[in-house]
């Protein structure tokens, strides 16, 4: 498990899959993610199985306290982690989502991003973490911006998404410019 301010990482388990089927079956939560079409449990349940196969698979489930709660149960809020890690590199590709509604524009994305970065940095030793946001994605692309990430580059009509082209940004983090890892206490 990863502590974050708000939120803690852990790995994702068997029985958060239909919470993500919900959530993959909004297509207000699915217009910001390369995922087009709902998903089925089965097909969740292939993903993670494949996770669980690779052995080294940064996949992560999100779950937040609420703010008026300052002891209390944690809520499994979204989902997080690595993918096209290249050690070789030292270089990963970020995702995130958060599905539940409740808790967007509250913070908990961008604290659960800071939290996966500093794991990735100064755990896993990474250089770089990039990631894709689509241009329209106001909300994420200040989440980015607050964890650190700087725009890259654009690929130009890349996505096409109720009826018209958008733009998927390019935005990354190198360690160097990130800063210290957190205090161990």
């Amino acid at each position: 498990m990863i502590l974050g301010q708000r939120v803690r990482l852990r790995p994702v388990e068997k029985d958060d899959l239909p919470r993500y089927v919900k959530w993959f079956a909004d297509p207000d939560v699915r217009v910001n993610l390369a995922l087009h079409l709902p998903v089925s449990q089965a097909q969740e349940e292939k993903w993670y199985e494949r996770n669980l196969q690779a052995g080294d698979a940064q996949a992560w489930a999100i779950d937040a306290q609420p703010a008026d709660m300052a002891v209390g149960p944690w809520v499994h809020i979204g989902g997080c982690g690595f993918h096209n890690i290249e050690w070789r590199h030292h270089n990963a590709e970020l995702g995130i989502v958060i599905g539940a509604r409740d808790y967007w524009n509250r913070g908990y994305g961008t604290d659960a991003v800071q939290t996966l970065v500093a794991f990735g940095f100064f755990t896993l030793n990474l250089h770089r973490i990039f990631l894709r946001v689509y241009a329209d994605n106001g909300r994420a692309i200040r989440a980015y911006e607050k964890a650190g990430f700087v725009h890259e580059g654009r690929l130009r009509q890349d996505n096409f998404s109720n009826g018209a082209y958008r733009d998927t940004l390019l935005m990354g983090a190198l360690r160097s410019e990130w800063g210290q890892p957190p205090a161990v206490s």
